[in-house]
C-alpha cells in the first residue's frame, strides 16, 4: 500500500491478539490494539498486565495462540523482513557485550544492518550516543556502566538509523529523575518529528507528560484506548456542592429536581455525577431557594481515576 492510502493505515493494528501459555493462563486476552500513525502511545498497566508479551508479539518474537497483528500497515510476521527495519525495539532491558564499551557494542549492531552505509558508521554511532547523553561514556566497558546508562545504550540503538516506529517496554527503567527528564523530551520530539512511538510503563505520570494517546491494559486485556482526554470524558464528571449541615437534606431536594441522581455525601458536602446540567444552573437554583452556598466544584476524572474504576485497582502514579 502507498500513498495517501499507505499513510492513512494506523502505525499498529492488532485483531482479537491472544497469547495463551501452555499452563492455561492467558497472558493477553483478545486485545484490539489501534496506534495512529505519529502518535506518542502510552501503554499503561500493572506490572504482569500483558503489556511487554504484546510488545513482542508485535515483534514477531512470541507467536500469538490467536489474532492478527500490523505494523506500518503490513502483516506479522509475515511481511517481517521488509517491515522490521523501519521498527526499533527496546524490550525487557538491552543485552550486549559485556566487555565491549559503548561505541563498539553500537558499532556491532550497525555492521549487522545490511542496509546501513559503512561509510557513515561512525557518525551514526555518534549521533546515537550523544542524543541518549553517552557521549562522554562512549569507551567505558557495558559491564562497567549501570543500569540507567544500560537502558541510555538500549535507546541509543533504536536510534542508530530512522525509524517510522519505535517499541520502548519500560524505557526509563533504571534512570535517575534528570535521565528520565531527558527520555520523556526525546519520545516528545521523536513523535513530533513524525515518528510513531509506542511507550510501555506502569507509571502514571510518565505516560500523561508525554502520550497523545493511551492504552489502558489490566490482567491481559485491554480495557480503554484513545486520547486521555476522550478517556476521560468517557467516565462520570461529578459536581460536588457544599452547604451548612443542617441544609443538606433541601440541597439534595435541590440537586433532585434539577435531574442529578445518585447524589451521595462525601465529607460534608453532596456529590452526585453532572451529567447534561449546567454547573451554572446549579449555582443559581441553590441559592435562588434560600441555601446558603459554600462551595461547589467540577470534579472531572484524572487518567488515574480512570483507571482504578475501570480496574477496581490502583498502580504506580510517581517516579
Amino acid at each position: 500500500m502507498t500513498g495517501a492510502e499507505g499513510a492513512a493505515e494506523p502505525a499498529v493494528r492488532t485483531r482479537g491478539l491472544t497469547k495463551r501459555f501452555r499452563s492455561g493462563q492467558v497472558g493477553v486476552d483478545g486485545i484490539d490494539l489501534l496506534v495512529p500513525r505519529g502518535a506518542a502511545y502510552g501503554f499503561l498497566g500493572p506490572n504482569g498486565s500483558g503489556k511487554t508479551t504484546t510488545i513482542r508479539m508485535l515483534l514477531g518474537l512470541v507467536a500469538p495462540t490467536a489474532g492478527t497483528v500490523e505494523l506500518l500497515g503490513a502483516p506479522m510476521p509475515a511481511r517481517g523482513r521488509s517491515v522490521l527495519p523501519r521498527v526499533g525495539a527496546l524490550v525487557e532491558g538491552p543485552a550486549f557485550h559485556p566487555y565491549l564499551h559503548g561505541r563498539a557494542n553500537l558499532e556491532r549492531l550497525d555492521a549487522a544492518d545490511a542496509t546501513a552505509d559503512p561509510g557513515t558508521r561512525a557518525a551514526r554511532v555518534a549521533a546515537a550516543l550523544d542524543r541518549v547523553g553517552l557521549a562522554a561514556a562512549a569507551d567505558k566497558r557495558y559491564r562497567q556502566y549501570s543500569l540507567g546508562m544500560k537502558q541510555r545504550l538500549g535507546l541509543a540503538a533504536t536510534l542508530l538509523r530512522p525509524r517510522d516506529l519505535l517499541l520502548l517496554d519500560e524505557p526509563t527503567n533504571g534512570l535517575d529523575p534528570q535521565g528520565t527528564r531527558e527520555v520523556r523530551a526525546l519520545v516528545r520530539e521523536l513523535a513530533a518529528a513524525g515518528t510513531t512511538v509506542l511507550v510501555s510503563s506502569h507509571l502514571l505520570s510518565e505516560i500523561e507528560q508525554v502520550c497523545s494517546h493511551v492504552g489502558i491494559m489490566s490482567r491481559g486485556r485491554l480495557l480503554a484506548q484513545g486520547a486521555p482526554e476522550e478517556i476521560a470524558d468517557a467516565a462520570t464528571t461529578q459536581v460536588r456542592v457544599a452547604v451548612r449541615p443542617d441544609q443538606r437534606d433541601h440541597l439534595a431536594r435541590v440537586l433532585a429536581g434539577l435531574g442529578l441522581a445518585d447524589v451521595r455525601s462525601d465529607g460534608g458536602a453532596l456529590v452526585a455525577p453532572l451529567g447534561d446540567v449546567a454547573v451554572e444552573k446549579i449555582a443559581q437554583a441553590v441559592v435562588g431557594d434560600g441555601i446558603d452556598l459554600l462551595g461547589l466544584e467540577v470534579r472531572r476524572p484524572t487518567l488515574e481515576d480512570v483507571f482504578v474504576r475501570l480496574t477496581g485497582e490502583g498502580f504506580d502514579v510517581a517516579r
